[in-house]
């Protein structure tokens, strides 16, 4: 199967049902088959041909996945473009992808035409929106009244998407995925979660980004349920969002259930949750316990990345799960976790995750030298660390190359985060390595207290000395009102660093 069979088989049996919601507006399938036929017309006949690669810079609008399928029915390759970034960011992506059209808003249209003059090419910029509103409710201004002819055939071994990831050590990278990558994560996702044409899902996530795309996007779609799309993170607007439209399924970030749980009381009615997801990042156990002790609503961790379409792990949904760990390899995966000589450790040790299966990327557009290094022997290199119990369940503890080194002893980031996480003034915390001219290197936290929590940095540096051993302890505390981050809730650990190290 193709990603356009998958939402036409849908479409054949769910055709009234509702495919998506913006607001007090929804589309059905039929209605939203109908718009990504007229759409791949549309392209065609602009002169899109089979596998060029077609921008789409939208936020998250019914117009996005209408873009998304649409790309896919002209036979081309859908290039999502992350809405925050500037003039430079998008030129690089512009030129590295040989974007000439790209589906956007009219907010856009002046930044992509600024960045569009830096580049070797023309580029051709379609706007999606019109004076009715049409982007937020799902017309397509000028393009989408273009008729004729259906989708174009395509394979499931051609590049569906050439993903960009968020590019947390340097400049992201275009991963290119088939619609077999993604079809294999969206099917072996269907093994281990409950879920069915019933269920709603909230797609708070931005979907130019592997998880919403995936989770939040295809897998919902291949079920027949219906998506609740959400542009922004408001808090309390989006706890209130899934009591109106009684969403039951809930992905985010850590970052967004540690704000909802230090949230002030608020009365919302969230019984219809059924469970919560949680991928992207790290999720510290206290928040999990702090969350679902709030709202009744379990959370089940995940793990994963854009080069694997992008689920590896998960805890089963609605089934046995071990809090703290990220699950097992999801039906078809295989894990591994390796030594420096890439041999298997034992159960319980550390060492650097590798995977294989259906869902791995082709490589990187342009990089063959990176994508050797990270694809070798049939095996994807993480560089994550972790390890796995006698169960296979994965616990991550870090990137290597976040590892502090304080004379000569191994410091794990998260270790650190996870214990200054409990402290009950604490919601969002980031421990670095500083230079240190004695020790090589000193652990350092940057602090986020919730709102109307008082702590010093004495408390928190005693707090710590009394659960880690002395050389784990942070030298140095630093309060912030928030955290750098992409907009997957990964932290931007460069952004932390002195300006040296970090470049």
């Amino acid at each position: 199967m193709t990603l356009l069979d998958l939402l036409q088989q849908s479409t054949e049996k769910f055709a009234t049902r509702t495919a998506l919601v913006a607001g007090d507006h929804s589309i059905t399938y039929a209605e939203l088959w109908a718009s990504v036929v007229r759409l791949g017309a549309a392209l065609r006949r602009l002169g899109v041909e089979p596998g060029e690669r077609v921008g789409v810079m939208l936020p998250n609008v019914p117009a996005f996945v209408q873009a998304y399928f649409g790309i896919l029915a002209a036979g081309a390759t859908v290039v999502p473009f992350n809405i925050l970034y500037k003039t430079e960011e998008i030129r690089y992506v512009l030129e590295d992808a040989a974007i000439q059209r790209i589906l956007t808003t009219r907010i856009f249209e002046t930044l992509l035409r600024e960045a569009a003059h830096q580049v070797p090419h023309p580029l051709r910029v379609i706007p999606m929106d019109s004076e009715s509103g049409a982007l937020e409710y799902g017309a397509f201004g000028g393009v989408g009244q273009t008729l004729g002819g259906g989708p174009t055939s395509t394979n499931p071994e051609d590049i569906a998407v050439c993903l960009y990831t968020s590019g947390t050590t340097g400049r992201p990278r275009g991963a290119l995925l088939t619609h077999r990558n993604l079809m294999s994560n969206v099917i072996s996702f269907h093994q281990i979660a409950p879920c069915n044409e019933r269920d709603l899902f909230l797609c708070l996530l931005p979907l130019f980004h592997s998880f919403a795309a995936t989770v939040l996007m295809l897998f919902p779609l291949s079920l027949g349920a219906g998506i609740v799309l959400e542009s922004r993170f408001v808090p309390e607007q989006t706890l209130r969002t899934m009591a109106k439209h009684k969403v039951t399924v809930l992905c985010a970030v850590p970052s967004m259930y540690a704000v909802w749980s230090h949230l002030p009381p608020l009365e919302v009615d969230l019984s219809s949750v059924r469970l919560g997801v949680s991928g992207g990042a790290a999720l510290p156990v206290e928040v999990l316990h702090r969350f679902e002790a709030r709202y009744g609503v379990p959370i089940y961790e995940g793990y994963g990345l854009t080069e694997a379409s992008p689920v590896l792990t998960e805890n089963a949904l609605l089934g046995d799960r071990k809090v703290g760990s990220v699950g097992k390899p999801l039906p078809g995966v295989d894990l591994r976790v390796v030594d420096a000589a890439g041999k298997d450790v034992p159960p319980g040790d550390m060492g650097e995750i590798v995977a294989r299966g259906p869902n791995i990327m082709q490589g990187y557009l342009n990089q063959p030298d990176t994508t050797a290094e990270v694809l070798r022997d049939g095996w994807l290199h993480t560089g994550d660390l972790g390890r796995q119990d006698a169960d296979g369940y994965l616990y991550i503890v870090d990137r290597k190359k976040d590892l502090i080194i304080v004379a000569g002893l191994n410091v794990y980031p998260r270790e650190v985060e996870e214990v200054l996480a409990t402290h009950p003034a604490v919601v969002e915390v980031a421990v670095i390595g500083v230079p240190d001219p004695t020790r090589g290197e000193v652990p350092k936290a940057y602090v986020v207290v919730g709102p109307g929590a008082t702590t010093s940095k004495r408390e928190l540096l005693r707090f710590v000395r009394e659960r880690l051993a002395s050389f784990k302890v942070p030298r140095e505390v630093e309060f912030c009102q928030n955290l750098p981050r992409t907009i997957s809730g990964k932290v931007l650990r460069q952004q932390l660093r002195p300006p040296a190290e970090a470049s």
